[in-house]
């Protein structure tokens, strides 16, 4: 395989990569950005109450979009087995 092959790979795994962590990763951000902002308002700065959100939020997520993220995953691999089986 030849260094462009390669690089090629590489490239479309990283997009891989932040197709599926980037909404998450958003989301997230979004949430601590909101909860933040309600725990300067209030006073509060209890640490479960930036934790359970997320977690709650991002578990949701993940069963709303696990298919299609599977399915982006189940293309890649099948992309590089075919690769595998040209060499």
């Amino acid at each position: 395989m030849s260094q462009d092959g390669v690089l090629s790979v590489f490239r479309e795994a990283l997009l891989l990569a932040l197709k599926l962590a980037g909404p998450l990763l958003i989301v997230s951000i979004i949430i601590g950005l909101v909860i933040a902002i309600f725990q300067a308002a209030t006073q509060i700065h209890e640490q479960t109450l930036t934790f359970v959100p997320k977690v709650l939020v991002i578990a949701l997520m993940l069963l709303a979009m696990g298919s299609w993220m599977m399915s982006l995953m189940r293309d890649f691999f099948d992309y590089l087995f075919q690769l595998i089986a040209a060499l």
